[in-house]
């Protein structure tokens, strides 16, 4: 049976032909969005000092985006199931690469964060046909190798984001400064606009389903009331209104669970197909995943800062710390891969990656107190390949193992909530632990002290995510499961 729709090859009962050249189109999609959600941790020190801005312009460069982003994966992924998935992706990278050029054109803070906005609900329309494809076109046997590469893109994008950054801000290419770090996304977003034409497979819309317009708006109301006032409560004093807030959304996002069950009861089209929720590797994945990358990608904007601010390096060095990170990451791939860890021990590998890593970041930790304001980026480079090669064993079996059971049906849903919680998690840490950071600062704390707390709460949430691993399945594989 043959399905065609655009001009793309169609989608067959058959593994697709063009199964690992598409992998590799949908893998520099999302490379680009992680190198977005990332860079401004490093550039943001000089795009304030140009553009100007309070404080709290720092955070809303990264979770304005990733807030959009998070906002947007629900209803985006299922876009892809109502309108096609090929169709949409290729809308969202046409809009992510326009959205990058007017980044890169900003002549203000708020004109910079209304397109880093725009940017991230492009990119909510554009990452999560990915995950959808994948599962449509390998057959079973090639779903781990397919999926497992998601993990190392992922972490390497997440600690080279940093490094690429500094550099583009150092080099001064063509006198852009820090406006290449979004520049650059042209030849890489229309390269992948490109390919999506030629190599992504079509898939067959749902013209009898509809979108969700009211569960889209509860989503959407529900994390904008939770990350706004995280955000610019400080700025503002922490009126009585940021925590009204806050409640308010804890109580519209239990109503939109409800309103969500309900139309899946009586047969309408829910934004989320709340039958994902009653499947243990899935549900445990949100859990694990909203507080992994929570303390990750916060911990990675407040050190960004510390390196610069505090002790001065250039956007180049602060980023260049960052590579034995990367190294790390890197090599426990290789490593992990080489060994089959990721089907041999499943969820274990999880639970000794968050230990290593807890174990990198309290290196640092360590090595701040001991070294003191002069630390150099040599000294701080054993605890940081530690923490990558953590972050690996983490990543290497999570998507796996948390989409394993999701049914084709369910996918463009399941693909959906499961990028949203990540971007949902990157908002909330840079909210949350930036909003600690610099409230510590105005409160009188040295920078140092300051760092050292925030170290110390991402090695909290990584015990954490130690936990609530539990939730997740011993293996994906049902079959596997019953070895336990």
């Amino acid at each position: 049976m043959t399905h065609a729709i655009d001009n793309g090859p169609p989608v067959t009962t058959e593994p697709y032909r063009w199964r690992w050249i598409a992998l590799f189109v949908i893998l520099a999609a999302e490379v680009m969005d992680l190198l977005d959600a990332m860079v401004t941790t490093i550039a943001a020190p000089s795009i304030q000092a140009d553009l100007g801005g309070p404080s709290s312009t720092i955070q809303w460069l990264g979770a304005g985006y990733t807030l959009a982003m998070a906002v947007g994966l629900i209803t985006g992924g299922r876009l892809g199931d109502l309108y096609g998935r090929k169709r949409m992706f290729v809308i969202g990278a046409l809009g992510f690469t326009a959205c990058s050029l007017l980044c890169g054109l900003a002549l203000s803070p708020e004109m910079l964060i209304g397109a880093r906005v725009l940017q991230g609900l492009f990119g909510a329309v554009m990452v999560p046909q990915g995950l959808g494809m994948i599962k449509e076109m390998f057959p079973p046997r090639e779903l781990a190798a397919a999926f497992g590469a998601f993990g190392p893109i992922m972490a390497l994008s997440t600690v080279a984001g940093p490094v690429l950054a500094g550099w583009l801000v150092d080099a001064d290419l063509f006198g852009t400064g820090w406006r290449m770090i979004f520049l650059i996304n042209l030849p890489v977003g229309l390269s992948a606009l490109l390919g999506a034409i030629r190599y992504l497979p079509a898939s067959e819309p749902s013209p009898t389903s509809r979108l969700d317009l009211t569960g889209m708006g509860l989503v959407s109301a529900s994390s904008f009331l939770l990350i706004f006032p995280l955000v610019q409560g400080r700025d503002l004093g922490w009126p009585a209104w940021t925590f009204v807030s806050m409640a308010a959304a804890l109580v519209i996002f239990a109503f939109f669970g409800r309103h969500q069950s309900r139309k899946e009861r009586a047969g309408g089209d829910p934004l989320v197909v709340m039958s994902l929720f009653r499947k243990r590797s899935f549900s445990g994945g949100l859990v694990t995943g909203l507080v992994f990358f929570s303390g990750m990608i916060g911990f990675s904007l407040v050190s960004g800062l510390y390196l610069q601010i505090a002790l001065g390096y250039d956007p180049l060095k602060a980023g260049l710390t960052g590579l034995p990170n990367a190294i790390g990451t890197l090599v426990g791939f290789i490593a992990v891969n080489a060994a089959g860890l990721a089907q041999k021990v499943g969820r274990r590998l999880i639970h000794l990656g968050a230990v290593v890593m807890a174990a990198g970041v309290a290196g640092v930790g360590l090595t701040l107190s001991l070294a003191g304001p002069g630390v150099t980026p040599w000294q701080l480079a054993p605890a940081l390949a530690v923490t990558g090669a953590g972050m690996s064993m983490i990543m290497a079996p999570f998507f796996d193992i948390v989409l394993a059971g999701v049914e084709p049906h369910e996918s463009g849903s399941a693909s959906g909530t499961l990028t949203a919680i990540q971007q949902l998690g990157g908002a909330l840490g840079m909210a949350a632990i930036g909003t600690v950071f610099f409230g510590l600062r105005e409160r009188g704390w040295t920078f140092q002290d300051a760092m050292l707390l925030t170290i110390w709460i991402e090695v909290g949430l990584l015990a954490v995510a130690f936990l609530v691993a539990f939730l997740l399945p011993l293996r994906a594989r049902p079959e596997e499961e019953t070895a336990r």
